[in-house]
C-alpha cells in the first residue's frame, strides 16, 4: 500500500514532521502573513512581548518556525520552551538548560541571577535573545505575575529578551488577570490565527503533497472539500484526514486525481480505528 503510494511522491505525504515552509505556504492570507510578521518583528527591537493564539492544531508552532526561520544566529539566540503546569522555578530551569548552563540551585533568585548574566553576555555580543513559549495556557498565574520579572534590568531600566506566547484562548483569559497586568502591559501585539477557508486548505493541502514531492494532484476536488468541512479548517487534523484518505485510495488502487472520500470515510471517530488499516498516534 505505501509503495504504490509512494510511486507518485518521494515522502510520505502529510507527515506529522515536513521540512520548514513559510508561513505564506501555511495557507494564510497574504494580508494576515504580513500583518503576523510585523507583530513578530515588532517585538524584537526594543524587546517587548507578543501573543499567539489559536485553536489547537491551527498552526501556532509551525507560524513560529516559520517567522524565525529567516532570524540570523549571528544576530539572534532564538530559546524554545513548552509550558507546564509548573511553577516560576520549572520555567527558569528550563530557560536555563536552554541557554546551556545547567540550573546551579533551586532557589528562584538565584536562578534569575544566571538567567540575566547570560542575557547580558548575549547582548554584550550585540545579539538579541528571544524567548518562545509554546502552550503558554497551561502556566500558573503565579507565572504571570512573575513573568515581566525574567528578562528585566533593575529600575526597569531596559528589558534583555523580548518573549513571545503562544497557547490556546484561555491564555487571553490569564492575562486579564489583576495578577498579570504587569507583563500584559507590556505586549505589543496579538495574532489569533482562525482556520483556513476552503481556498487556503486547498493551497496548504497541494503544498504538502509538493513537499512529498508529488507531480500531480492526489486529491480530487471533492476530497478536499470533505477534509475542509470535517476538519473545521484547523490544520492538523486536516493533514490526519488528508494522510487517511491518500491511504485509503492507495489501498483500493485508486487512480490519480479519482481519490475521494468513501461515504462517510472522513466523517468517523478519529479514535476508532478502521479495519484493515493500521494508524499511528492521531493527536
Amino acid at each position: 500500500m505505501d509503495e504504490e503510494l509512494r510511486e507518485q511522491t518521494a515522502l510520505f505525504p502529510f507527515a506529522v514532521i515536513t521540512p520548514l515552509v513559510s508561513q505564506k505556504h501555511l495557507g494564510r492570507g497574504e494580508r494576515e502573513v504580513l500583518a503576523f510578521h510585523r507583530r513578530f518583528e515588532y517585538a524584537l527591537e526594543p524587546p517587548a512581548a507578543i501573543v499567539v493564539t489559536g485553536d489547537v492544531g491551527s498552526g501556532k508552532s509551525t507560524s513560529l518556525r516559520a517567522a524565525t526561520a529567516p532570524l540570523h544566529p549571528a544576530q539572534y539566540v532564538v530559546l524554545s520552551a513548552v509550558a507546564t503546569t509548573g511553577g516560576m522555578l520549572e520555567l527558569l530551569r528550563q530557560i536555563c538548560l536552554e541557554l546551556g548552563a545547567p540550573p546551579p540551585s533551586n532557589s528562584s533568585a538565584k536562578l534569575m541571577r544566571t538567567i540575566r548574566e547570560l542575557l547580558c553576555s548575549i547582548a554584550d555580543k550585540r545579539q538579541v535573545t528571544l524567548l518562545l513559549i509554546d502552550e503558554a495556557h497551561l502556566m500558573r498565574l503565579e507565572v504571570f505575575a512573575q513573568l515581566h520579572t525574567l528578562a528585566q534590568m533593575p529600575f526597569d531600566q531596559k528589558s534583555l529578551m523580548p518573549l513571545v506566547l503562544s497557547g490556546q484562548n484561555s491564555l487571553v483569559d490569564k492575562l486579564l488577570f489583576h495578577t498579570s497586568k504587569p507583563f500584559a502591559s507590556r505586549v505589543v501585539g496579538r495574532t489569533h490565527l482562525e482556520p483556513l477557508k476552503l481556498a487556503d486548505m486547498k493551497a496548504y493541502l497541494l503544498h504538502h503533497i509538493q513537499i512529498a514531492g508529488g507531480q500531480q494532484e492526489l486529491l480530487a476536488e471533492e476530497a478536499i472539500t470533505a477534509i475542509h468541512q470535517s476538519s473545521g479548517g484547523l490544520l492538523r487534523r486536516a493533514g490526519h484526514l488528508a494522510r487517511d484518505a491518500t491511504i485509503a485510495a492507495a489501498t483500493e488502487k485508486a487512480p490519480p486525481n479519482h481519490r475521494r472520500p468513501r461515504a462517510g470515510g472522513l466523517h468517523r471517530d478519529p479514535l476508532k480505528p478502521v479495519k484493515g488499516i493500521s494508524y499511528g498516534p492521531c493527536y
